[in-house]
């Protein structure tokens, strides 16, 4: 995968698809998918080390599920606001970027070359990605350590907004490609199952698990207010 989709691509100056894409000033990159792959996994696997120190100091006895929110919220708030924002803040010219950020930017791009022609919905959401759910996923990993009464509102509308986020992600994709007969990936079906729909699928699946969890303890929560006034209510 190094060698001639490094030095040539689709019509010999891009390895983007679909052909013709237009993408300005492409400079390939000088570190190989592999190496790529690796620092990201890495740096987000590093992530927890910090959480779980934290969470020791403020919460000792945090259960483990719960601890596992909290590293989710750290590296959503860490993906979003850094390295989702990096795109929306140099998305005029990410084609020729150098910089580790620029580098993985051009390597996930090739499942998804939208990121390389200034598309008009990525870059809009990934900008309202960065902005607001970036911070209020750090918000959310705060209030599991803080035991904080917003945690489960707010849990809720993050992960909704990163659940509608996605799926319209996936859906745009796919009926510009069934519709129009644009696919943005390359044929190669490693960066279409691997990048595309796996990386992203984490943004479906563990929102809607935490949607679920929220919607549960909000709802008992009411429910115990309600039976609480109704106690109130008899005794008077």
């Amino acid at each position: 995968m190094d060698g001639p989709l490094a030095a040539m691509g689709a019509h010999g100056d891009h390895p983007f698809y679909p052909l013709g894409a237009p993408v300005k000033n492409y400079v390939a990159n000088t570190m190989g998918p592999v190496t790529l792959v690796a620092i990201f996994a890495a740096a987000c696997g590093a992530l927890f080390v910090p959480t779980a120190l934290v969470a020791a100091r403020v919460r000792p006895g945090l259960p483990f599920g719960e601890l596992l929110v909290a590293f989710w919220f750290v590296l959503c708030g860490c993906i979003h606001l850094f390295f989702e924002g990096y795109f929306a803040y140099n998305f005029l010219d990410m084609a020729s970027r150098m910089d580790l950020f620029g580098q993985l930017w051009k390597e996930y791009s090739l499942s998804d070359s939208r990121y390389m022609t200034q598309d008009p919905f990525v870059v809009c959401m990934e900008t309202i990605t960065a902005v607001f759910w970036g911070p209020l996923s750090f918000f959310c990993a705060y209030a599991v350590l803080a035991r904080s009464p917003m945690r489960h509102p707010v849990q809720l509308i993050v992960s909704l907004g990163q659940l509608y986020g996605d799926v319209l992600y996936y859906c745009i994709c796919w009926f510009n490609e069934l519709l129009n007969g644009l696919a943005y990936s390359r044929p190669e079906r490693f960066y279409y199952w691997a990048y595309f729909v796996l990386c992203n699928a984490f943004w479906i699946v563990i929102p809607l698990i935490l949607m679920a969890q929220s919607v549960r303890e909000i709802s008992a929560a009411f429910s115990r207010g309600h039976k609480a006034n109704g106690a109130v209510k008899k005794s008077q």
